[in-house]
C-alpha cells in the first residue's frame, strides 16, 4: 500500500528518532549532532536501573520497596513499573528504565490497538529489568507501532478513535494526531535518556 503523503513525514520522523534512540543506548558509535560519529557504550543494568534523586519512579520487583508516592507496580511478572492512578504533584524524578519501558509499552499498546487485536493491556505487559531486556521491548515496540502505520491509509488518517489505545485521548482523536503524538513522545523521552546517560558517565568517571 502506497504511503499517504501526510504520513510519510511523520513516518521518516518516527524511524529517525528511533534509530537515533537505540544508537544512543547500545552504540558502538552515534551521531552527535553536528555529522561526527562519537563512541557509544553500551548501557549497563546498573545505568538503566540508576536513582539519580531520591524517591525516583523505576521497575521494581515485586518484592522490594516502591518509589515515593507509587500506589501500584504497573505490568505483570517479576517487574512492575512503580505508578498510580493520578501521578502526585511534582511528578516523581523517573529512571531510565521507567522512561524506557513507558516507551515499549505505548508502542506496544498503541500498534495492537490500531489496526491489530485490539486487545492488549498494561496490566499484563511485561516489563523487562535489565538494560538489555529493556532495549529488545522498546525494539518490540518499535515494530509493533510500524507495522500499525504500514496499516494506515488516508481514510484512517481522518478517522477518530482509529486507534482504540484505552490509556490515552485517542478514542477522541483522529489518528494523524495520535500519530503525531507518538513521535513526540519518542522525541522527547529518548532526549531525557540520553541526558540521563551523559548524568551517569560523568557521575560515575
Amino acid at each position: 500500500m502506497d504511503v499517504p503523503t501526510r504520513l510519510a513525514p511523520l513516518r521518516a520522523e518516527f524511524e529517525w528518532a528511533s534509530e537515533r534512540l537505540l544508537q544512543r543506548m547500545t552504540g558502538p558509535s552515534g551521531n552527535s549532532g553536528d555529522g561526527a560519529s562519537i563512541p557509544v557504550p553500551p548501557m549497563t543494568d546498573d545505568e538503566y536501573l540508576w536513582e539519580p534523586v531520591d524517591g525516583c519512579w523505576s521497575l521494581r520487583r515485586r518484592d522490594g520497596e516502591w518509589g515515593r508516592g507509587a500506589v501500584v507496580l504497573v505490568g505483570s511478572g517479576e517487574w512492575g513499573r512503580d505508578g498510580a492512578p493520578s501521578a502526585p504533584w511534582p511528578p516523581p524524578f523517573t529512571t531510565i528504565a521507567w522512561r524506557l519501558s513507558h516507551l515499549s509499552d505505548m508502542l506496544a499498546g498503541r500498534g495492537d490497538h490500531s489496526g491489530g487485536t485490539h486487545t492488549f493491556d498494561r496490566a499484563s505487559y511485561a516489563f523487562r529489568g535489565d538494560a538489555a531486556g529493556g532495549i529488545a521491548s522498546f525494539v518490540e515496540g518499535v515494530d509493533a507501532w510500524r507495522e500499525a502505520l504500514l496499516r494506515a491509509d488516508d481514510a484512517a488518517l481522518d478517522t477518530v478513535g482509529y486507534s482504540t489505545y484505552p490509556y490515552g485521548s485517542d478514542a477522541e482523536e483522529v489518528f494523524l494526531d495520535v500519530v503525531w503524538w507518538v513521535n513526540q513522545e519518542v522525541l522527547h523521552h529518548g532526549a531525557e535518556i540520553a541526558l540521563l546517560r551523559d548524568l551517569y558517565r560523568d557521575m560515575h568517571r
